[in-house]
C-alpha cells in the first residue's frame, strides 16, 4: 500500500451559510451551520485515504475539547496521526467560515494559539518506506530544515510542497522539493496575470522542479522543464460549496503522480476532482469519478 506523509495543520472549522456577503456592521442570519475538520494537509489527506492509500499527519495537538473532535474525524478518514507531536497547553486552530450561497465563494477567520510543528521533533521522525511526503509552505524557518533533512536522508521520496499564501523569507523553500503547488492568489500577490507568466518567474528560483498553479475558472496550468501544459476547469453542474477545492486539487496531482499518469493527464485527473468537490459540501466519496 502506497504510504503519504502530510506536514501542516488541523483546524476545527465552523461553517455558516448565508444568503449573501455581509456589508460590514450588519447582523445576518446563517441558512445553516456545520463543524467539520479542516485544514489543508488534512483536507488533502482525506482524499487521498479514499484511493487507497495509507495517510499519516504530522502536525501539533494539544490537550482539549477540539483536539479530540479533529482527532475523530481523521480515525474516521483512515488518518493516522501517530506522528503527531503534542503539548498540554494551548489551543486547536479554529477557523469561522463565511459561506456565501449566492457563488459559492468563502471568507475565512483563523484563530490558533499552538506553535508550528518543530524541525527538532521531526527529525526523530522514521520515514523509511513512505512513497510521498507533501507540506504546506508554512512556518518557513522549520520548514526548511525539515525539506533540508528529507533530501539528505530520504532522497528518493518525492516531496510536494503547497504555496497557497505569501510568507516572510518563502524564497528559502524554493528549489528544495520535486513538485510546487501554487495558488492563483499568490500568483496574483506577486503582480502576475497570466498563469504562465508566473510559473516562467518562479521557475527561475526552482529550475529543477516540477510547476503547477491553479486558475480557479480557467482550469490549472504546469511548466515542467520547457513543456508549458494547460488543462481546462471542470465545473460541476451546480456551483454548491468552494472550501477546499484547493485542497482537493493538490490531492489530485500527487495521486496522479503517484500513478504515474504524463502531467497533461494529471492537471485533468486533478481538475476533474476538484470540480466534482465543488458540486458538493465536504470530501466524502470523491474517489468515485
Amino acid at each position: 500500500m502506497t504510504k503519504i506523509l502530510g506536514i501542516g495543520i488541523a483546524t476545527l472549522d465552523i461553517i455558516n451559510n448565508v444568503d449573501s456577503y455581509p456589508t460590514e456592521n450588519t447582523e445576518v442570519r446563517a441558512s445553516a451551520q456545520r463543524f467539520c475538520r479542516g485544514g489543508n494537509v488534512t483536507n488533502t489527506l482525506t482524499i487521498l485515504s479514499q484511493f487507497d492509500n495509507q495517510c499519516f499527519w504530522s502536525g501539533v495537538l494539544c490537550d482539549d475539547y477540539d483536539a479530540q473532535y479533529i482527532l475523530d474525524d481523521l480515525k474516521q478518514h483512515n488518518i493516522d496521526f501517530q506522528f503527531c507531536q503534542t503539548q498540554s497547553s494551548g489551543k486547536m486552530p479554529t477557523s469561522y467560515i463565511l459561506s456565501n450561497q449566492q457563488n459559492g465563494s468563502r471568507s475565512i477567520v483563523h484563530y490558533r494559539d499552538l506553535p508550528e510543528l518543530s524541525f527538532d521533533f521531526f527529525k526523530t521522525l522514521n520515514l523509511n518506506g513512505f512513497n510521498w511526503i507533501h507540506f504546506e509552505g508554512r512556518a518557513i524557518k522549520e520548514t526548511k530544515q525539515m525539506l533540508d533533512w528529507c533530501k539528505t536522508q530520504y532522497p528518493d521520496i518525492p516531496i510536494s510542497i503547497e504555496i497557497e499564501k505569501s510568507r516572510e523569507s518563502l524564497c528559502d523553500i524554493f528549489n528544495l522539493a520535486d513538485v510546487y503547488l501554487f495558488s492563483k492568489v499568490f500568483a496574483n500577490h506577486r503582480g502576475f496575470q497570466h498563469a504562465f507568466d508566473f510559473l516562467k518567474a518562479m521557475q527561475k528560483t526552482s529550475p529543477t522542479a516540477d510547476l503547477v498553479c491553479a486558475w480557479g475558472d480557467e482550469g490549472a496550468y504546469a511548466l515542467i522543464e520547457k513543456t508549458e501544459i494547460h488543462s481546462p476547469a471542470v465545473p460541476p453542474e451546480k456551483l454548491v460549496d468552494t472550501l477546499g477545492a484547493g485542497d482537493t486539487f493538490n490531492a489530485g496531482v500527487i495521486q496522479a503522480r503517484l500513478n504515474n499518469l504524463s502531467w497533461d493527464k494529471s492537471l485533468d485527473f486533478a481538475n476533474r476532482l476538484a470540480g466534482k468537490k465543488c458540486g458538493q459540501i465536504g470530501f466524502e466519496h470523491l474517489a468515485q469519478l
